[in-house]
């Protein structure tokens, strides 16, 4: 499916063995075998203070903010892959979505970055739910947080010590299959969204 189409993939996690990690650089593996542009961000290459609106109206965002809003802004889909902490989303990503949603420059709309991208969601759990109860959680952040539009379908792999292969891929032919379509949906979708912006 070659096109134009920039696909980000995002980690919720930065440890060095995070599965959930591990399955965001198998999306961006997977979107650019298929012809998808694709890259990874580990959010562990962009470290922020804790959002303070005290800090922020002295000293405006951080740098990595900007930055990282600066890479959102260069892919027209992102896949966020988030594990799920005490059946919510990781402080990490929380922190990033909350700063990201403050940069702004003079005659942007509020939110541009989130509400002109289509984002997908996914997570790996050691349990039986894969992470849904994370993800439902991380929906409800950008859909009524940022006014994000964000693809119906998500993808959670439960039982995460026994989903990947030694070759990297998902164990599972079924589940790999599954990943496959929702990175495609992305891309389609995203693609939908960039015309309708361009043509605004």
């Amino acid at each position: 499916m070659p096109h134009t189409t920039r696909l980000l993939f995002v980690a919720g996690a930065t440890r060095a063995a995070s599965l959930n990690k591990r399955l965001a650089r198998l999306g961006a593996e997977i979107a650019n075998a298929n012809g998808i542009h694709s890259a990874f961000a580990d959010l562990g290459d962009y470290p922020m203070p804790l959002y303070d609106g005290d800090l922020e109206a002295a000293e405006g965002p951080p740098e990595n903010a900007r930055k990282l809003k600066a890479l959102f802004e260069v892919h027209h889909g992102i896949f966020i892959v988030s594990p799920e902490y005490n059946a919510s989303i990781p402080p990490l990503l929380k922190n990033a979505i909350d700063w990201v949603s403050r940069v702004r420059v003079d005659g942007e709309r509020p939110l541009a970055v989130f509400k002109t991208r289509v984002f997908a969601l996914g997570s790996v759990s050691p349990g039986a739910f894969g992470g849904i109860r994370g993800l439902t959680v991380l929906r409800q952040t950008l859909e009524i947080g940022t006014g994000a539009l964000v693809l119906p379908d998500q993808f959670s792999v439960p039982r995460a010590n026994t989903a990947f292969a030694d070759n990297g891929h998902l164990a599972d032919k079924a589940a790999m299959e599954l990943f496959k379509g929702t990175i495609e949906k992305l891309a389609r979708a995203s693609l939908i969204m960039r015309q309708e912006v361009s043509n605004t």
